[in-house]
């Protein structure tokens, strides 16, 4: 959802851990799911981190014992930037598109209930009614006929779309909008309604929009913002960590408020808002940010938003977090705001890339009627070639950081072989290499692609690949240079074949609008890209509103131009509701739609009332 933010000596036995914690005989949550009332004895490293506490020699170590496959019906639906309600009769259509999904090879383990389930004076305990007159019973009761694991979201401190029950009110904040964690009845009522959930069969909770900064009025007048802070976070992590040992078969993940800076990714870099790894003890994954478009201009509004994603993955993966651990919420499809009203577009890639990361919680967000038979293959083929990299490989990435507008990327191997996943954010053909993932791994050579964007036709070249301006590709070696595991093109991204900038004086012509004037390009299409900085140089992102009710941020960030007196048509992608906001524009001309021997004037502007900077660039381009 929409948006935010010890040590022990070890002996021997401590550091076999993370090997106890990857091979010991666990639950399975494939396709065939768990027994309703199965219940795995705990595992050595369970007991063992209950004894012995915060170990960081385990950080490599997953709490899951492979990876899972989540779906979760957000975007589907969607109350905070849209008005489309969560209701049952939604969410149990979608249990249907799972069932059908399953029957063409598509795998699901867990079905997580996102947001707003629940009735405002229920204090968690209740559903909202009129959407689900008799409660959850029947939708529980047919994902476990159907071996799926039910998940329920909470808000856990803050008071999102909830009322604060009688038992919460000594915990309050002054404002009234959250919570104290270590003052007051709220976190021993939350965790009797978690109890209360895990007896009725739900196996995954979500965590969101927590607020560590909490505090009862008194407290907030006597104690600093840094105890405050810590005295939430140390007995809400040694809360939870006691109720994943008495519940050794449930999976926690963290959503918005447990670290990480996620609004843009021309953010500075080690995060403002840390991620403690000690959370690492208590959740499975933690996520690194809803999707939305980067600070990376691209002609495909869908490709920078994967390129969002992977910088977000590649920050928290600096900030020390396994890959594994690491849920880039990246595959959201649906016709809801949440969404910008994607649909499928593009989806392809976004699959693919959001398996290449790495992360063993894979979640699946939206509208699964979306897909249908043949899409539904597809993705399955996908889920069937990542089986053995995600639970038997390992993931490294390589490259530069997408935010900065470099060549970057994912790649997994295991016994058999790799892919290789890669992206070029720059306006540019560039080369990239494609470094040995293991001293163990033979030289790469004979690789070939399996799986690209239309158009540019990459060229490789034994470890290196060379991609075109914002383009994809995955390069298979060893096993996987098979033909049975090519993947395709993606025909709904389209990259020039040849590009190349043009020369224009962009200057000042009135308050936040620049403008130049040049020869029309002698061959090709123009390709017309800006960038929005505030006055100290900084991205700046425009948000005209959300939607349903906001203006779409192509009124806000303009490109207009003109030839002979007349405005010349421009296919632009990015004009749309955008509640993340947005601090770049491009567009494009096609060759046919202006004249040879008639300059041509470029002019970018922004509707912000405060002053702004802009970079303006200019390409020929031909498909």
């Amino acid at each position: 959802m929409n948006t935010q933010e010890a040590k022990r000596n070890g002996a021997w036995d401590v550091l076999k851990l993370p090997l106890i914690a990857v091979f010991t005989i666990a639950l399975t949550v494939a396709a065939g799911g768990i027994a309703q009332n199965s219940k795995p004895p705990v595992s050595p490293a369970v007991s063992a981190r209950n004894i012995l506490g915060w170990q960081p020699a385990r950080l490599g170590a997953p709490l899951l014992k492979d990876p899972i496959w989540v779906y979760n019906d957000w975007s589907a639906y969607d109350e905070l930037s849209d008005n489309i309600p969560l209701t049952e009769e939604l969410a149990m259509k979608e249990l249907d598109e799972i069932i059908r999904l399953r029957s063409l090879g598509v795998r699901f383990d867990y079905y997580m209930m996102d947001a707003f389930w629940f009735a405002p004076e229920g204090g968690y305990r209740t559903w909202r009614k009129p959407n689900w007159p008799d409660g959850p019973d029947a939708w529980i009761a047919k994902c476990r006929a159907n071996r799926l694991l039910p998940g329920m979201w909470f808000g856990t401190n803050e008071l999102v779309k909830i009322d604060a029950a009688p038992q919460w009110k000594d915990s309050l904040t002054a404002k009234g909008g959250s919570m104290s964690f270590y003052e007051g009845g709220c976190l021993p009522d939350f965790m009797s309604v978690l109890q209360y959930w895990y007896d009725h069969g739900i196996r995954m909770f979500k965590f969101d929009f927590v607020d560590f900064g909490a505090a009862a009025p008194s407290a907030e007048k006597t104690q600093t913002r840094e105890d405050i802070h810590t005295k939430n976070e140390t007995v809400f992590r040694e809360t939870m960590k006691k109720f994943r040992a008495k519940n050794p078969d449930v999976v926690l993940v963290a959503f918005n408020g447990f670290g990480g800076d996620m609004e843009s990714t021309a953010g500075p870099f080690p995060f403002r808002n840390p991620v403690d790894l000690r959370w690492l003890e208590v959740f499975d994954s933690l996520y690194s940010g809803d999707p939305r478009p980067s600070d990376v201009p691209e002609v495909s509004f869908w490709r920078s938003m994967d390129i969002y994603s992977d910088h977000m993955v590649r920050r928290y993966e600096q900030s020390s977090l396994p890959l594994e651990r690491i849920d880039s919420t990246g595959f959201m499809i649906g016709n809801t705001g949440t969404i910008y009203y994607r649909k499928t577009d593009a989806w392809k890639g976004m699959l693919l890339l959001m398996v290449a990361r790495g992360g063993w919680v894979n979640t699946i967000h939206g509208n699964l009627e979306f897909l249908d038979d043949e899409k539904a293959k597809w993705f399955a083929k996908v889920q069937k070639i990542y089986a053995s990299l995600q639970a038997m490989g390992r993931t490294k990435t390589f490259g530069g950081i997408p935010g900065d507008v470099q060549p970057y990327g994912f790649g997994s191997l295991d016994s058999g072989g790799a892919i290789y996943t890669v992206v070029n954010p720059a306006q540019s053909v560039q080369e990239i290499e494609m470094p040995l993932l293991s001293q163990a791994q033979k030289r790469l050579q004979g690789g070939p692609m399996i799986f690209r964007d239309a158009g540019f036709l990459p060229i490789v070249g034994g470890n290196t690949i060379k991609l075109g301006p914002g383009q994809m590709a995955a390069v298979g070696f060893g096993r996987y240079a098979a033909p049975e595991f090519d993947l395709g093109v993606q025909e709904d991204v389209r990259i020039p074949r040849t590009i190349s900038p043009i020369e224009a004086a962009f200057s000042d012509k009135s308050t936040n609008t620049i403008e130049a004037t040049i020869e029309p390009p002698a061959r090709g299409d123009l390709r017309i890209i800006f960038q929005q900085r505030g006055k100290d140089g900084g991205i700046l992102r425009s948000w005209p509103g959300g939607p349903p009710n906001g203006k779409t941020v192509g009124t806000v960030l303009k490109i207009v131009a003109e030839q002979g007196g007349k405005t010349l048509p421009i296919e632009i992608n990015y004009n749309k509701q955008v509640w993340s906001g947005l601090s770049w524009g491009a567009g494009e001309i096609k060759h046919a739609n202006f004249a040879a021997d008639s300059p041509l004037r470029i002019r970018c502007s922004s509707e912000e009332k405060s002053k702004v900077v802009f970079e303006g660039h200019l390409y020929s381009v031909d498909y």
